[in-house]
């Protein structure tokens, strides 16, 4: 059985993008991580050391977001993954990054770029 932790709407300001300004300016990005992972252990024990702890895993994505710029939140997004399946009881893992103030000259919701990868 494969269970879910969910993490949604994690924002940090970052400096990705393509153009100078982006990196100047820095701007917002929003991430979705989704962890694909046996809970059953940590239902059973009732002990955070069976599980991951969703709050590290907060802080170390926050510390690549606010990290080493890139130019794509592609590769962002990737490294966001490495990130989540460095933890050893994920199976796999889903990563969306929404960049909301992304340089488009028309009025938009969203942009983001969701990526999957398992073990």
């Amino acid at each position: 059985m494969i269970d879910r932790i969910e993490l949604s709407g994690l924002r940090a300001r970052g400096r990705h993008g393509v153009y100078d300004f982006e990196r100047a300016q820095g701007q917002d990005f929003v991430i979705d991580a989704v962890l694909e992972l046996d809970l059953a252990p940590a239902a059973r024990s009732d002990e955070v050391t069976d599980t991951v702890h969703y709050g590290e895993l907060a802080e170390r994505l926050v510390a690549v977001i606010t990290g080493e710029p890139v130019n794509l939140i592609e590769t962002l997004a990737d490294r966001l993954l490495a990130v989540c399946l460095a933890e050893p009881r994920v199976a796999a893992a889903t990563v969306t990054v929404h960049k909301p103030e992304a340089p488009i000259p028309h009025a938009f919701a969203d942009v983001a770029v969701t990526m999957r990868r398992a073990r």
